[in-house]
Formats: C-alpha cells, sequence, structure tokens
C-alpha cells in the first residue's frame, strides 16, 4: 500500500525548522553541564590477565600492512623525573601521604611496586637512566664524571629519540647539575632549561649556601667555607615562587607549542622536591598533622650488619640545626617530625605539579598519543635504622615509584614483577618502535615490552644495584624475597664480606641473616658471580669554569 503524504504548508515548515534548532540548542547546553573527565581516572582492578582496557598489541605491534590499515602514528614520550621521591603515595599504600594527582594519574597505567634504582644516589641513577648502563659497568659511580669523557659517542636515551627524528627538550632536573656534573647539550632539539634545585623564598640572609653553591658548580673547598642552609622552609607564597611550580608551568606551555606540530616529542620533565630543603609552600605542609605522621619503627642498624653498610651523617646534617650522630643519634623527635612533615609537604607539592602537567596533557588531546612515564631516581630513608636520605644498599633507598601509561589504556595493572632503571632505555625504544642498533656505552637493560603486551611474562629473576662506602663497593642482587650485598674492597685483596636480608615480613632491614651454607645466599651468590666484575672508579673530569 504506498501512502502520499499531504504537503506541508510553508507555515509548518518553518515550525518544524524552529522545534529541530530547539532540540540542538538543549542537547549542546546539556552536554556543556557535564562535568569534566578526571585527567587518567579509571576503575581500579586487581591486576588481572588482560585488566589495562585495551588492546594489548597496541601500540607495541604493527598492524597488518594486508588489512589496508596505516600504521598508527608515532608514539610520543612525556617523561616525568622526580628526586628523592621514594614510593610514600596512595597508590602505593602509603596511607598519610597526599598524592591525588599521581593516584589518579596511576588509574591507568602500570604501577611496578618492585622497581629498583640502580645506584642510590642522583647523579648515578640519571645515567642510569639515560644511558641504560650500570654504574659497575661504565664506572659512573660519583659526582665530576662527565660521561663523555669516557664514551664520548655513547646515544643516550634521549638522543636516540632525537636521532630518529623526535624533538626532544629537558625542563628542569634531568641529568644531574651540580657537583662539577652538567647537562648534556647533545641530547636535546634546543636548549635545556635549567631550574633551581636548592632554594629558598626567604631573601632575608645575604649569600649563597654550601648546597646553593654546590648545585651551581662551584668546588667543595667554596661550598664547605659557607654558611649551612635550613633544611624547610614553610611560607605563604605562590607554587611557582619555586623551581617546581615554575617548572609545571613551562611544561605545559611547551605542550601547548607541541600541540601544533607533526613531529614527535620526547619530553623529559624533572622535578626537584621532595629534595632536600624541604621548601614548599605553605598550603601542603597544612594537608597533614603532624602529630599523625608516621615514626621510624627502628632507628638502629640492622643487628649483624657490616658498619660500613649503614650511613648516619652525610647529606643531612649539611643543613642548619641538624645534628651529627656524635651529638644525637637518633635524633630527636622533635627534628624527625619536622624533617618526615617537610618530606610529605614536598610529596604533595610536587603531586600538584605533576597534576598541571598531566592536565596540560589531556586538555591538548596529545595524552591520546603520548606514553608517560613517571619515574623517581631512587629511594629515601626517613629516620629508618637511624639513616636519612639515600647512599646505602638498603631497600627503602633503591625501591622506586615506576608508573607507566600507554595509550588508550583504561584500567590500572599493578604488578610485583622485577625491573631496574636501566630497563627504562630499551624499553620506551620497543614501545616506539625504533630499534637500538650500536651504543658505544655497554647497554644493560632488558626491554619489559614482552610483559606489557602479556602481563603473564617474569621480566627477570633478580635486580642489581649497588654502592660504594668507606673504601669497599657492595654490590647487590635482589630477587622477590632476598637480596644479597657483597662488599669488596676497592684497592687492595681483603676477602669479600656478605649481608642477606629477608623481607618476608616486611621493607626494612632487622637482621643479617647470611651463613655459607644458606640456600638463598648459594642461589643469589651464582647470580651475583655471574655478572660482569665492576670497572674501577672513573677520574674526575676537568672543572667548567
Amino acid at each position: 500500500m504506498i501512502v502520499k503524504l499531504k504537503k506541508l504548508s510553508s507555515g509548518m515548515k518553518m515550525l518544524n525548522i524552529s522545534l529541530c534548532l530547539l532540540l540542538f540548542l538543549c542537547w549542546g547546553w546539556a552536554v556543556a553541564q557535564e562535568p569534566a573527565v578526571p585527567v587518567f581516572r579509571a576503575p581500579m582492578t586487581d591486576g588481572a590477565a588482560d585488566p589495562a582496557g585495551f588492546s594489548v598489541s597496541y601500540p607495541v605491534d604493527k598492524l597488518n600492512p594486508t588489512t589496508g590499515i596505516n600504521k598508527p602514528k608515532q608514539l610520543n614520550v612525556l617523561f616525568i623525573l622526580v628526586d628523592d621521591l621514594r614510593p610514600a603515595l596512595g597508590v602505593y599504600g602509603d596511607r598519610v601521604a597526599k598524592s591525588p594527582q599521581i593516584d589518579d594519574f596511576a588509574q591507568q597505567a602500570y604501577v611496578f611496586e618492585r622497581a629498583y634504582a640502580n645506584q642510590a644516589v642522583c647523579v648515578a641513577s640519571r645515567y642510569n637512566l639515560l644511558l641504560g648502563s650500570r654504574s659497575t659497568s661504565t664506572g659512573l659511580y660519583d659526582f665530576g664524571r662527565a660521561f663523555r669523557d669516557f664514551y664520548p659517542k655513547s646515544t643516550t636515551l634521549p638522543e636516540h629519540f632525537k636521532q630518529n627524528g623526535y624533538y626532544t627538550a629537558a625542563i628542569g632536573k634531568v641529568f644531574h647539575v651540580g657537583h662539577n656534573t652538567y647537562n648534556d647539550a647533545q641530547s636535546w632539539s634546543v636548549p635545556h632549561a635549567h631550574d633551581l634545585v636548592i632554594e629558598y623564598a626567604d631573601k632575608s640572609t645575604k649569600g649563597q649556601t654550601r648546597e646553593e653553591a654546590l648545585f651551581a658548580n662551584k668546588s667543595w673547598a667554596q661550598a664547605n667555607a659557607l654558611r649551612k642552609g635550613i633544611p624547610w622552609e614553610c611560607l605563604d607564597v605562590p607554587d611557582e615562587t619555586y623551581a617546581d611550580g615554575r617548572v609545571a608551568q613551562l611544561a605545559a606551555e611547551r605542550l601547548s607549542e607541541l600541540k601544533g606540530q607533526d613531529q614527535p616529542f620526547f619530553l623529559a620533565v624533572g622535578f626537584a622536591r621532595p629534595h632536600l630543603p624541604f621548601s614548599v609552600p605553605k598550603k601542603y605542609w597544612d594537608l597533614y598533622d603532624p602529630e599523625e605522621l608516621p615514626m621510624p619503627t627502628s632507628q638502629v642498624n640492622p643487628e649483624g650488619s657490616l658498619p660500613y653498610s649503614n650511613k648516619r651523617d652525610g647529606e643531612i646534617v649539611q643543613y642548619l640545626g641538624i645534628p651529627s650522630a656524635a651529638e644525637n643519634d637518633p635524633f630527636p623527635d622533635s627534628v624527625t617530625r619536622k624533617l618526615i612533615h617537610g618530606y610529605y609537604a614536598g610529596v604533595s607539592f610536587v603531586d600538584a605539579q605533576i597534576g598541571k602537567v598531566l592536565q596540560q596533557l589531556h586538555d591538548t588531546g596529545l595524552d591520546e598519543n603520548t606514553i608517560v612515564v613517571l619515574w623517581g631516581d631512587h629511594g629515601y630513608l626517613l629516620g629508618e635504622m637511624g639513616m636519612w636520605t639515600k647512599h646505602v644498599n638498603h631497600e627503602l633507598a633503591n625501591r622506586i615509584p615506576l608508573l607507566v601509561h600507554l595509550p588508550a589504556m583504561s584500567k590500572q595493572v599493578k604488578t610485583q614483577t622485577l625491573v631496574e632503571t636501566v630497563d627504562i632505555y630499551p624499553t620506551l625504544a620497543d614501545l616506539c618502535e625504533i630499534a637500538i642498533k650500536t651504543t658505544q656505552q655497554p647497554l644493560d637493560g632488558k626491554s619489559f615490552v614482552s610483559f606489557l603486551k602479556e602481563q603473564t611474562t617474569n621480566t627477570k629473576e633478580y635486580v642489581y644495584h649497588c654502592f660504594p662506602r668507606d673504601g669497599k663497593l657492595g654490590r647487590a642482587v635482589r630477587d622477590k624475597r632476598y637480596r644479597l650485598i657483597a662488599w669488596e674492597p676497592l684497592q687492595g685483596d681483603a676477602p669479600v664480606a656478605y649481608e642477606l636480608y629477608d623481607y618476608q615480613d616486611g621493607l626494612l632491614e632487622t637482621v643479617n641473616i647470611w651463613r655459607p651454607d644458606h640456600p638463598a645466599f648459594i642461589k643469589l651468590k651464582a647470580a651475583l658471580d655471574a655478572e660482569p666484575s665492576a670497572a674501577a672508579f672513573r677520574q674526575e673530569s676537568k672543572r667548567i669554569e
């Protein structure tokens, strides 16, 4: 049956058009009223198989050329580096930390709960990252060693991306700058946007402090003649008063500029806090009740530990009002509590700055094609075992936060698979499909892309790290339960001494359980013996005046 429709009058036509326009305007208004979607927010998961909510073959695998679908646009990398950040974050189970921005980001990221630095000091850990080389392979253990003096044709992580058509840039602390150590201009497409690590908003006291001088590449002799700076500052000032606020602002501006270009980018953004001094705006201090902060449960060295494996004094006593071990060991509770308060304030401050950068990545739409890595350069001690800062082989000084977000991820994957800092270089190269051909420097890292694809394969059986102390080099391997540390003299032929620690009941060393017939010692010693011999210390490079 054919139905003939009546011809509408011109008045009816105008009425229908008006109604359509009204409906369209109402729909647009309703959409505009919906709340903005939080950046990187998604439901939590328990890390079951394929929990990430995206095709695990993207973006790692090339698309099948027979389908006629073009290969996805080359991925960008936003690499966020944080100085002295241990896993004092809500996503890592810290119930005290106020870290909402990183916690939101982590809901769409791989959260590596057993990631480790290769050496617990800023300069070496950043060489480990940017060269993909362990300190024991290069001999670069200490400040003042320019890696290009020894590996002039080495290829850094950002330089590898630069050689493969990427725009590469650094904002804030990426390479360690200070203590006769400098940026590597060759790694970047544009000049490094450097900012301060040691900084005070109160300018009433004139002249540099010793730590300011060291980070300005003054000599140790010059620095040691200067006054000590205060260990914390709590003033009601804007975020941009301090370097991390300015770094976040500049990074956001740079992302806006990158939005309009077709060239892929590798953007490294480095933050200074929670490194000492805890110079942090007052509003972040106010997030915490000092009486509710966690105090160390043990402030004595592990039972049976070797004396040179432990630490007192060092970096922490370079600040005014901090007693030496000879004066107070451990510190008075009032000093301990204030330092812990400052550290957590620093965590919340840097969390807010990172949130600004991630928000800008989202607002520009670049997040749809950008890998985001958040990495702490090493761990940190807050009075545990009577020790402060880093510079030891113990767990809390070497365990780091590592979070990796891939485009199209919608859920969180928490994992205790073992990774170490040197693994990041080959992993990012694999993810972006820019093969590493040869490097002059030894490349020790192992890509964990296979884990990202399948989440069923172990990355490695143990991680490796080291630290030199008191004329000895401590080389360590850590598996999922134990850590073995072998202490060998840097000179001479004294016998090797060992420490073995069991972490089944927690992440704090309590007793050295080493004995020559312990099954864990036998297993881990074989692993350590299979590693290459440690390279000798490099000579200090010539100072740049």
